[in-house]
């Protein structure tokens, strides 16, 4: 793409002066119409040097100023505006119609075949008036306060006024076909709806600032002591409490075992005695008796609580030869302290 390079005249604030023209070896031949069109009187326009002298005399005239497009504006904040039934009464009182007006700075007929245009000051000073006074108050009202609101709205102002003074319109070299006599002109074709778009697009929102965002800081999670795989259900580790295996008090069983229990009932012979049943030690067997085990309660560890493996505990069966034998006399084998023999299950009879 050539690069754009566009007159001293068209920079931000400066004065106006003769525009720039750049004409072909030839001719357009809608441009050498509307030349003739607009001449009071005839002047030849047989060259290009004629074509040339002839637009640099009337678009550099004091009175060459295009009408490039015109907007209704509110004369007053939206809280001050004028309230009525009419519509049409209600904006006649409340909107005015200010006329976007400039003149040409540059006309290119070889390369880019455009027509740049520039605002008026006058143009430029309405817009600046309507953005202060007006624009930026009805802003500023429907945006919450926040502490740097006030200089957010000077700096837009700001930004605004280097804008519009900057502002340069670009359209195509066909647009001089509205110039009409003094050099003054109106834009065709639709062109003045491309022109009340760009300049309203200068027009910037109030930007608040964005909600500051705060940094929770979440307390560190508190890891178990000990390491657990994965997917594992973990409990955390309880105290278990050291419950003793159930012990049944020491009966005093008769002599005879024909004699019922119900006569001498413990609790009365050992309340005589003055001791708890409890607290009588076990009585030391006299021989060496064959082994007997006692099943305990079943305890199972956590690791095969958890597994879900069953655990089955196994009856312990003593050996054929801790049996007693047939026919052996047993009652050596009872308990002298407390007067339990086992000659009652001795046999009747003498074996051959």
């Amino acid at each position: 793409m050539p690069l754009q390079l566009l007159p001293a005249s068209a920079a931000a604030f400066a004065p106006r002066s003769n525009p720039t023209i750049v004409l072909g070896s030839r001719v357009e031949t809608w441009l050498t119409q509307t030349l003739k069109r607009i001449s009071r009187v005839k002047r030849p326009l047989n060259s290009v040097p004629q074509h040339y002298r002839f637009l640099t005399e009337t678009l550099g005239a004091d009175s060459a100023i295009w009408l490039l497009s015109s907007l209704m504006l509110p004369n007053a904040p939206d809280s001050e505006l004028r309230k009525d039934a009419d519509p049409l009464q209600e904006a006649i009182a409340n909107y005015n119609l200010t006329p976007i007006q400039a003149y040409v700075v540059h006309v290119d007929m070889i390369s880019q075949h455009e027509v740049a245009f520039k605002l008026t000051r006058d143009t430029i000073d309405a817009l600046i008036d309507y953005h202060n006074d007006i624009y930026s108050v009805d802003i500023a009202a429907s945006t919450y306060a926040w502490p740097e609101k006030v200089d957010q709205i000077k700096k837009m102002q700001e930004a605004f006024v280097q804008a519009v003074n900057r502002f340069v319109y670009r359209t195509g070299a066909r647009a001089l076909e509205g110039l009409e006599e003094e050099g003054a002109g109106e834009l065709l074709e639709g062109r003045s709806n491309d022109v009340k778009t760009a300049v309203m697009n200068l027009f910037l929102p109030l930007l608040p600032p964005p909600p500051r965002i705060v940094d929770l800081i979440a307390p560190a999670p508190i890891m178990p002591d000990t390491c657990f795989v994965n997917g594992q259900w973990w409990q955390p580790a309880q105290p278990y409490a050291l419950v003793p295996n159930p012990v049944d008090p020491w009966q005093v069983l008769p002599s005879n075992p024909g004699t019922s229990t119900a006569n001498n009932p413990p609790a009365q012979y050992w309340s005589s005695l003055g001791m708890d049943p409890v607290q009588l030690p076990s009585p030391t067997p006299s021989y060496s008796q064959s082994p007997v085990h006692v099943s305990e309660p079943p305890f199972y560890t956590a690791a095969q609580a958890a597994s879900g493996i069953p655990v089955m505990s196994m009856p312990m069966v003593p050996l054929p030869s801790a049996l007693p034998s047939c026919g052996t006399s047993m009652a050596n084998t009872g308990f002298d302290g407390l007067g339990w023999s086992f000659n009652v299950f001795a046999p009747q009879y003498a074996t051959i």
